[in-house]
């Protein structure tokens, strides 16, 4: 049996104050994220636009705060004027990312409109591969000048009489990965220039606007840190946050190396603060900047092939290939597959995997300000031709995105802890061995109005039940309003349409607080979160 577990939350230790935004997703027109569950023009739902009203309304239904879109690796090839205006007119293209082609029956507006009807923040990202200065200032102007000129009066022809309002733009994508088109992988100070200068012209047709910078698109590459030095050096004064993206892997059934992905998450979190302590410092500037963690998410994947000598070679050797036999896809949204979280992992696994990674945003809620979960949008409604429904992760991701608002408060964890033996996925999945990580994983919110908190725990024992002891006694007079536990005996289950309540939350009235402290059971492998109020 493991020692008791005890958390301490005080109000006098605080982390920052919480932004919405921390919550969202990640849209881009691969697999069937685009083509078959935003946009099916055949399917029975469909709208005037071809958008999915099934799939509209199981999203507006959720709090969901913002989404990044169109993309990710496709941004870098797409000319966003080529994806305007009446269908027929519009140009199809190669998308020489995800080798498909691109009709543009999706575009610049249809991405926008539908973030207007669904009832999020649309957070958009520019080409700035094949892209140019002066696209850039055509889309600000297109998108959120009020009229008087071409592109704004373009706009409003075409039916979308007021400005979108876009507040915050990425300038490119993983700018640094060999993989990406027109990669500024050997020029970093080009790209900090180049993306400095944008982001100026940018915020002088619209001075409302936030800009994010590209750094390292993965703590695994070469170049991490040194290229993120050189490219804010270059625009420290111009933009507002860094853009960085994670994904985690870990051999099918590690529990252990799945679920403590988070404190790799952490690690390049911590780095890239004193990189951009360090830069403020060096540009003796006044300004902080802020993090988009805006593409992440945990995956089980099993060891893959890679030569010996890690180095740049085995990382071009992945990414260039060129081959005589590749065919481009033409795809049909009406025969895209199902889509939703962790497709062939159990949806207990994904949504402890995924929400941790948001408990360790939490706990640098004071930096961390943005967060866009690649699988997100499945989490919150998975869908497949015919059907909508919610997998497991809806539930924790809801609960945090209702609950986890206001201030971060710092949370002491007390307990027995695990390791992480250090292990390689690929040629640029090589993970460091990590020792002494905490099974309680947990988090807290403080709400704006200081009479409700929400401390979110994760048991990532995979073995055992434990007992929790958490100190609340600052918070005098508090009640204990509920404890929703959520756990499953069997770890491949998953939500169906057929079968939606295979993995659901439930109260645990056994849970009680007495002089100051919660006490209760956390089951093994298990989402937790404890509501208390003034």
């Amino acid at each position: 049996m493991p020692k008791k577990a005890i958390l301490t939350i005080h109000p006098a230790f605080r982390v920052g104050a919480i932004s919405p935004r921390l919550y969202g997703a990640f849209l881009e027109p691969i697999g069937s994220m685009v083509n078959g569950n935003m946009y099916n023009p055949k399917h029975p739902t469909a709208d005037e636009k071809g958008f999915r009203q099934d799939f509209m309304e199981a999203l507006r239904s959720t709090p969901l705060p913002a989404v990044r879109l169109p993309g990710g690796n496709f941004v870098s090839g797409w000319d966003w004027k080529d994806s305007i205006g009446p269908i027929e007119q519009r140009k199809a293209h190669l998308d020489l990312a995800w080798h498909q082609y691109i009709p543009n029956d999706v575009g610049h507006d249809e991405y926008l409109q539908w973030a207007e009807r669904v009832g999020f923040e649309p957070l958009y990202t520019i080409n700035l591969g094949t892209g140019n200065l002066n696209d850039a200032i055509y889309i600000t102007e297109y998108t959120n000048h009020e009229g008087g000129t071409w592109w704004s009066d373009l706009r409003r022809k075409y039916g979308h009489e007021k400005p979108y309002g876009v507040k915050l733009w990425y300038l490119g994508n993983e700018m640094d990965g060999p993989w990406q088109i027109a990669s500024w992988e050997r020029d970093p100070r080009g790209y900090g220039i180049l993306a400095g200068e944008t982001s100026k012209a940018m915020k002088w047709v619209d001075g409302s606007i936030e800009t994010a910078v590209c750094v390292s698109s993965s703590p695994f590459l070469a170049h991490y840190p040194q290229w993120d030095l050189e490219v804010l050096q270059e625009c420290y004064e111009a933009v507002d946050y860094v853009s960085l993206h994670h994904y985690h892997s870990a051999p099918p059934d590690d529990w252990a190396a799945l679920l403590g992905g988070s404190i790799f998450f952490e690690d390049y979190i911590n780095t890239e603060i004193a990189l951009c302590d360090f830069v403020q410092a060096k540009c003796r500037s006044d300004r902080k900047m802020m993090l988009s963690f805006d593409e992440y998410g945990v995956m089980p994947r099993p060891h893959g092939t890679f030569e010996p000598g890690y180095g740049p070679h085995n990382l071009y050797r992945a990414h260039y290939q060129f081959r005589p036999e590749q065919k481009y896809v033409r795809h049909d949204p009406d025969k895209m597959p199902a889509f939703g979280p962790g497709m062939g992992m159990g949806d207990m696994m994904n949504a402890l995997s995924n929400s941790g990674v948001i408990l360790a945003f939490l706990r640098h809620a004071d930096r961390v300000k943005v967060g866009c979960m690649t699988g997100g949008l499945g989490a919150l409604t998975a869908c497949d031709h015919d059907h909508v429904w919610r997998s497991a992760s809806y539930y924790p991701f809801t609960q945090l995105m209702n609950w986890g608002r206001g201030t971060s408060m710092e949370v002491k964890v007390d307990c027995d802890t695990f390791d992480i033996p250090g292990y390689v996925v690929d040629d640029n999945s090589t993970y460091a061995r990590h020792e002494g990580l905490p099974f309680i994983d947990a988090a807290a919110a403080l709400s704006d109005s200081e009479d409700e908190l929400n401390v979110f725990v994760i048991n990532r024992s995979w073995e055992a039940s434990n007992d929790l002891e958490l100190d609340v006694s600052g918070f005098a007079g508090w009640t204990l309003s509920e404890h929703i536990e959520m756990f499953s005996r069997d770890l491949k289950a998953a939500n169906t349409y057929e079968n939606p309540d295979a993995v659901k939350p439930r109260v645990n009235a056994a849970s009680r607080l007495e002089d100051g402290k919660v006490r209760a059971t956390l089951q093994p492998l298990s989402w937790n979160v404890f509501r208390l109020k003034k």
